[in-house]
């Protein structure tokens, strides 16, 4: 079988070893993002709000760091807006009031809003105009959604007629489009809310299972799967209605070694990947 090796993408500069990685994720416009703490998240009780430290290392290798003031979020979701500000969200709603389960931070580190979205967050991930992709796990019906960042809800999967939906285990979001691979059918699912004519595509598709997808054309990538093939790194092709197998491998680290635990966020034709202890991110990019 077939091994493809990631590309070292990014890594967290070694001046800040001594926080703890809180998450980490890349945005719309390819910068990668770490949100770092004093303590590392300890389950049970509530969490008092506590500063956070952003560093971001843009493309070509700049590094910016952005203070957070009063952060709630025990396991938060990340990610950055266009205006430079920053998005964390407690990816489970329970322990918090529905306004502060998502908060919005401006490009000083300021609280601007909070607002809620609903618990069970698999994915979030803000495209190029500042609209907030959320990805829902089983425990939320609610599927997938989009936000403004000031917490209307803008768009949302009801009524789109996507065949199942109880879990969106893959979600990339490029541009302002995003693509899904949601359980238990796991069709690819195309989604263009701004689009008038056809606003969501939907292909049949066998690769069950996959964590996240990239799309390049009418080429498909899926990553991920099921105990032994969670490593899997499955092309496709797309036709008027389905997704046509074309062949089947193994994504690893940089140096041929296994992932482990992982991190990982699509971002059109890329997927970035981030093993355990989640300081460096990899890339695997489907235009390569």
């Amino acid at each position: 079988m077939q091994r493809t090796a990631l590309t070292p993408y990014a890594h967290l500069p070694r001046a800040h070893d001594n926080l703890h990685v809180l998450t980490s994720t890349v945005d719309v416009f390819g910068a990668a993002h770490w949100l770092l703490g004093e303590h590392a998240p300890q389950p049970g009780g509530d969490v008092p709000p506590f500063d956070a430290l952003v560093v971001s290392v843009h493309p070509g290798g700049s590094v910016e760091l952005t203070e957070l003031s009063a952060v709630r979020a025990r396991w938060p979701r990340l990610d950055r807006l266009p205006d430079g500000g920053f998005v964390v969200a407690a990816s489970r709603a329970r322990r918090y009031e529905d306004s502060n389960q998502v908060q919005v931070f401006d490009a000083l580190g300021r609280e601007t809003s909070s607002f809620s979205v609903g618990d069970a967050i698999e994915h979030l991930l803000v495209d190029e105009a500042g609209h907030i992709w959320v990805g829902h796990f089983d425990e939320n019906p609610a599927g997938i959604r989009r936000w403004s960042a000031t917490g209307r809800l803008i768009w949302t999967s009801d009524d789109a007629h996507i065949p199942g939906l109880f879990d969106c285990y893959a979600l990339n979001v490029s541009g302002t489009a995003a693509w899904a691979c949601p359980y238990p059918d796991f069709p690819l699912v195309e989604i263009r809310p701004d689009r008038i004519d056809r606003p969501v595509r939907v292909w049949e598709n066998r690769v069950r299972g996959a964590t996240a997808v990239a799309v390049r054309g009418d080429r498909v990538a899926f990553y991920g799967g099921y105990r032994d093939e969670q490593d899997r790194l499955a092309h496709g092709e797309l036709t008027e209605t389905s997704v046509e197998p074309t062949d089947v491998g193994l994504l690893t680290l940089p140096d041929g070694s296994v992932l482990g635990r992982r991190r990982v966020v699509g971002r059109g034709s890329r997927i970035y990947v981030q093993a355990e202890p989640f300081t460096e991110w990899g890339v695997f990019d489907l235009s390569s």
